[in-house]
């Protein structure tokens, strides 16, 4: 842990809110919101009083803030802009004085388009302690900026105090904002709870929220639950929309009941809703991958017939599922038919009958259709490379690699930068295996690894779970070798361990390096933290974060997203418990 920290040597210069006094540093306004007091002047904010100091000026006392706009277009001279506007208002407020309400709106918006969370609650709880209640829309805005960053228990507590004050907010907006950040976090219990409060007050959620709502339902509890809510939503006067109900039908062709699908298909209509490409391309997916053939082509024939245009993804839907059971003859059919349409076929159009012909080790038929490719003018792309691999996994590593060769021929990078990006693509897919054999041969003829290289191969490796091997490249061959691993290689094995939950390891990993030179980035401690967090460890978390920031190594976006979405604020410092310890030892 001490060479994390004292790894933790300024990379940028600080910004101006580490050299200013007055700065961020109380404790989280959300958490503090129950101190709103009523009395027959109408709303005080006892906290942020006591911290300010201030005392209300006449009504006049207005100042406006410093512009933010940037003529030079750079973002971080604009974000030191807004810190420096926020440090006014805050100084001028202990002064006394108000903003001008339209001023602290615009700052409010500023603060959280750069994420800057925490001085926006500061803001709002000042506002409102003025008197200048920031209207329904701005509110708004910042609980769904509070959703996205994850800090949503954050934001239900906000929007409860402000309703249960009165404060005016946008219900609609807000309620649905909570609703899918609830959701994204995985916490659906809560939000299902959220939404039977809301129905039993007679408020409702709009469409986009549903299909989230549905969505994860489906995939955690299954799709006759989610058809179960569906029917709750509807009875309550919910009006939901052929998206949602998209949803449902994905979720039952997910869980293999394609006849009950088919079903539910056919009754759509009498629900409201014709069903459209979207619905027609759900469902033939799943007739198609389970060989009913029959069923597929008279849905498709349906589905002409009344009027509607099959779509790009109708034709890789057919030609993937043909390929995959075989049918390759069919699928270039279908290929061809793309060509005399408006839909003309890409390189995801080829893959997967490329895939297929290599998993038959047809190699000859393999370079026609690559041929075909080119002359169509269809550019190959990661896609066809990850293709051309399977003839690895079949024995043919030196076909594959022919294959690929020729491929270069028609790039109009260098042999060796193409031979990286290849290796790169395959890792990136999972396919590390297949990549490490077309490595070899490229080494062989004469391709020379470089960092960048070897950066990819770990990284594959860390994705697969492979740790031991790219602990190996990465301590052992690059070493040897006088590489530098790219930090984002290092950041992936590093995460890959904290997955594991080895964070032990990870800092060791971590120490070991940098007693070596390497420079980790902001990335790099915010992995380790959030590995200490997921150790239970979030008072040791909150300490380190706490001085990675004073250290000028973590910034303050990532400190007040980290502190609020793990909830660190408020924790005792593990440095002073042991001060304590000692105090008291004595």
């Amino acid at each position: 842990m001490a060479a994390l920290l004292n790894s933790a040597t300024p990379i940028t210069k600080p910004s101006a809110q580490h050299a200013r006094k007055g700065g961020f540093g109380s404790p989280s306004p959300i958490q503090n919101l129950h101190s709103f007091s009523l009395n027959n002047k109408g709303f005080s904010l006892s906290r942020v009083s006591a911290s300010t100091q201030m005392s209300i000026a006449p009504k006049d006392t207005k100042f406006t803030l410093p512009s933010w706009k940037n003529n030079k277009n750079d973002p971080r001279t604009r974000e030191d802009k807004i810190n420096d506007a926020f440090l006014y208002s805050e100084k001028m407020v202990g002064q006394g004085q108000k903003p001008e309400f339209s001023h602290a709106t615009r700052l409010l918006y500023a603060l959280c388009k750069v994420n800057k969370l925490r001085k926006a609650t500061r803001l709002v709880e000042i506002m409102i302690s003025l008197g200048s209640v920031p209207n329904s829309t701005s509110y708004t805005f910042f609980v769904n900026h509070l959703c996205k960053q994850g800090n949503v228990g954050h934001a239900l507590q906000f929007v409860q105090e402000m309703e249960e004050y009165g404060y005016p907010i946008d219900h609609n907006i807000a309620y649905n904002c909570l609703v899918r950040g609830l959701c994204l976090r995985r916490r659906l219990n809560q939000s299902l709870q959220f939404v039977d409060k809301l129905m039993g007050k007679g408020l409702l959620l709009n469409t986009f929220t549903y299909s989230i709502l549905l969505e994860v339902v489906c995939k955690e509890k299954g799709v006759h639950e989610a058809i179960r809510l569906m029917d709750y939503i509807t009875a309550k006067g919910g009006k939901p929309n052929l998206v949602n109900y998209n949803v449902l039908l994905t979720g039952l062709c997910r869980e293999g009941k394609t006849d009950e699908a088919i079903r539910f298909f056919r009754d759509l209509p009498s629900k409201g809703f014709p069903p459209n490409v979207v619905s027609h391309n759900i469902l033939l997916t799943n007739l198609c991958r389970e060989g009913r053939w029959d069923r597929a082509n008279a849905l498709l024939a349906k589905m002409v017939g009344e009027g509607q245009v099959p779509s790009f993804c109708t034709y890789t839907v057919l030609i993937s599922s043909l390929s995959v059971q075989g049918k390759i003859s069919h699928a270039l059919q279908v290929l061809d038919r793309m060509f005399k349409g408006p839909c003309k076929p890409t390189a995801a159009s080829y893959n997967p009958i490329i895939a297929r012909l290599c998993k038959e080790r047809k190699v000859d038929d393999v370079v026609k259709c690559l041929d075909q490719m080119y002359h169509r003018q269809c550019d190959h792309n990661e896609g066809t490379y990850n293709a051309v691999a399977v003839l690895c996994e079949e024995g043919m590593v030196r076909e594959a690699f022919s294959i690929i060769k020729s491929l270069s021929d028609t790039q109009n990078s260098s042999v060796h930068e193409f031979y990286k990006n290849v290796i790169s693509a395959l890792c990136i897919k999972g396919n590390t295996y297949p990549a490490f054999l077309l490595f070899y041969e490229m080494t062989n003829s004469g391709f020379t690894p470089d960092s960048s290289t070897y950066s990819s191969l770990i990284i594959g490796l860390c994705m697969e779970g492979m740790l031991d091997e790219a602990m190996e490249i990465f301590t052992i061959i690059m070493e040897e070798n006088h590489y530098r691993p790219s930090v984002e290689s290092f950041n992936a094995l590093i995460l890959a361990l904290c997955k594991r939950q080895r964070t032990d390891l990870s800092l060791e990993v971590f120490e070991m390096k940098i007693k070596k030179g390497y420079m980790p980035n902001e990335t790099t401690y915010t992995i380790l933290v959030e590995g200490i967090v997921h150790e239970e460890e979030k008072e040791l978390a909150f300490a380190v974060l706490k001085e990675l920031h004073s250290r000028g190594v973590m910034s303050e976006n990532s400190l007040d997203r980290l502190v609020m979405q793990y909830e660190l604020e408020g924790l005792p410092d593990r440095r002073s418990l042991k001060k304590d310890e000692k105090s008291q030892a004595k």
